[in-house]
């Protein structure tokens, strides 16, 4: 039988020490209001079944500001696939399609996240959210053969085969909820910074013999905010598209 439930986690444990401001990133404002507020909007607006809130320890303005929604914390920060295993007691049980969604992604459309479930409802245990961006330098790399994700390889440990694959990762992922938690309790930190790593949910997937896919979408779509400056083209993008 086939479910038609969504939850989402979103990851907003994050400081905004490169922003120069006290405040949490996740509360710095786009169109006058929270970032992360974009966020909770369009899934509200996608009758999300449940959304859990990622926070750090002393995040209490960030679970204030998302509230009705749930707030779990991540007691240590050890990486992104450790940050959505802190939300695995909230989720005990459900039987869905589970979005993992970074904080500082503000601005991607209900239409696109729908578009992730879709792609997963097809047979497959993970979709990622790929893009294309003009310089794509810094981002991991999806490696995609006839049509299956093969694996995310960061940018200082691909080759210069996978460096010249313009396909980069969001971050923005979908999962089978049955077995997502099986997957994500199967990542190690056997890596240089010691950390969980999200991405690392793939090549394990895959280990299993499960299909693994993803989902284009724009690059404008999928821009983080990390600066002041990128604060303020994630803004004019949100404007130009509603036509301000």
């Amino acid at each position: 039988m086939t479910t038609s439930k969504i939850a989402a986690v979103v990851l907003a444990a994050g400081k905004g020490t490169r922003m120069k401001s006290n405040l949490p990133k996740v509360l710095m404002p786009i169109c006058g209001q929270p970032m992360i507020k974009h966020i909770l909007q369009t899934l509200d607006h996608m009758n999300t079944d449940k959304i859990i809130v990622v926070t750090a320890p002393d995040g209490e303005i960030v679970r204030q500001e998302v509230l009705p929604h749930q707030s779990v914390i991540q007691k240590q920060q050890l990486g992104t696939g450790n940050a959505v295993l802190a939300a695995k007691e909230a989720l005990e049980g459900f039987d869905g399609d589970v979005l993992t969604i970074f904080g500082d992604h503000p601005i991607i459309t209900k239409e696109t996240f729908l578009k992730a479930v879709q792609k997963r409802r097809e047979g497959y245990a993970i979709v990622v959210l790929g893009f294309r961006p003009e310089d794509t330098a810094r981002y991991g790399r999806l490696i995609v053969k006839d049509g299956e994700l093969q694996k995310i390889v960061e940018y200082k440990d691909a080759t210069e085969d996978e460096k010249a694959v313009d396909l980069c990762n969001s971050g923005v992922m979908c999962f089978n909820g049955k077995i997502m938690f099986d997957i994500l309790n199967e990542i190690n930190n056997d890596n240089a910074a010691h950390e969980y790593y999200l991405t690392d949910a793939i090549t394990i997937a895959r280990a299993h013999g499960l299909k693994c896919s993803i989902v284009e979408c724009s690059a404008e779509e999928v821009a983080g905010a990390n600066t002041q400056e990128e604060l303020a083209l994630l803004e004019s993008y949100l404007k130009k598209r509603e036509g301000k």
